[in-house]
């Protein structure tokens, strides 16, 4: 999987954090639920099957959605 070189894939998930930022901004989605999809997300990909290339592939996405559940991105979570 080339390293966010993927144009498309870096304007999806910037559209997609952008909409949860928006729906914890506006009360629509709390912080709590919008993790879970986070995690829900990140466990699809970790226990994807496949080749090894198609293993490689959903690792490297699961690394991502968990880089950006550390990083706190997708609710403006306070620093610690």
């Amino acid at each position: 999987m080339p390293v966010q070189t993927d144009h498309a894939g870096m304007a999806a998930l910037t559209i997609c954090e952008a909409l949860m930022l928006a729906m914890n901004d506006h009360d629509l989605l709390p912080e709590h639920e919008i993790m879970g999809v986070l995690r829900d997300a990140a466990a699809t990909h970790e226990n994807a099957t496949g080749t090894d290339a198609e293993t490689e592939a959903h690792g490297a996405v699961a690394a991502i959605i968990n880089r950006i559940i550390a990083g706190g991105n997708s609710v403006r979570r306070p620093p610690d």
